[in-house]
């Protein structure tokens, strides 16, 4: 078993980095994993794009996890039964491709990790409600109190934490011109947390900011 992490993909536009030239393992299955870090964007607009993504992800060798992003349809998203995964709920979208929703905690290959997604669109000007923003980007206070409750009963200390975006104090040095929200003041309160690594998206940077935190976008990157 192997997990692989990467950022946005955002439905085909960012795709190429796991193209079987550039994807940086061989020999993978199912049992193996790639995790995407939000705005995957498999689930849009319900339509060819969304056909073709669906059966472009099921015939890779790895089993797809993502979290969701700001640029997902929370509506269609939200349409698929909740089930249990290696010990926290997910949407299960088709065989080999599984959304980990806000606030949960998974144990897979003997880790614990930690999901949250969601974040604040800087572009929301430009698009429109209900076709390509939806308000559900942002975690609801029940998601807030699921998460903490979730961390609270495991100690406050996880393996790997997954998000799109980051805690306010490493957004400003990634963005300096956006401001922190819920989720990035959020994210400060579990910066306290004992964790081995946290990675997230958003920002479309590959960056290592600290010995635990890194941000990508184009790197595709092994944890174990």
């Amino acid at each position: 078993m192997s997990l692989y992490v990467c950022g946005d993909t955002h439905q085909d536009i960012d795709l190429h980095k796991l193209s079987s030239a550039r994807f940086p393992a061989k020999d993978l299955t199912k049992d193996d994993f790639l995790l995407i870090c939000g705005d995957c964007g498999v689930l849009w607009d319900g339509g060819g794009t969304d056909r073709y993504l669906k059966k472009w992800y099921d015939g890779k060798p790895w089993t797809t996890l993502f979290i969701d992003g700001n640029h997902e349809n929370f509506d269609l998203l939200e349409q698929y039964p909740v089930s249990k995964w290696h010990g926290g709920n997910v949407h299960q979208i088709t065989d080999s491709i599984i959304h980990l929703m806000r606030g949960e905690l998974y144990t897979l290959g003997g880790y614990t990790f930690f999901t949250m997604g969601g974040a604040s669109s800087h572009d929301r000007e430009y698009r429109k409600e209900g076709r390509s923003w939806w308000a559900r980007e942002m975690p609801s206070e029940a998601e807030f109190e699921k998460a903490r409750k979730n961390l609270h009963a495991v100690g406050s200390r996880v393996d790997y934490i997954f998000t799109h975006c980051a805690s306010s104090e490493i957004q400003a040095m990634l963005k300096p011109d956006r401001e922190a929200d819920a989720l990035t003041r959020f994210f400060s309160e579990i910066e306290k947390m004992e964790f081995r690594a946290w990675f997230f998206g958003h920002y479309h940077v590959d960056r290592r900011i600290d010995e635990k935190h890194t941000a990508l976008y184009e790197k595709v990157v092994r944890l174990f």
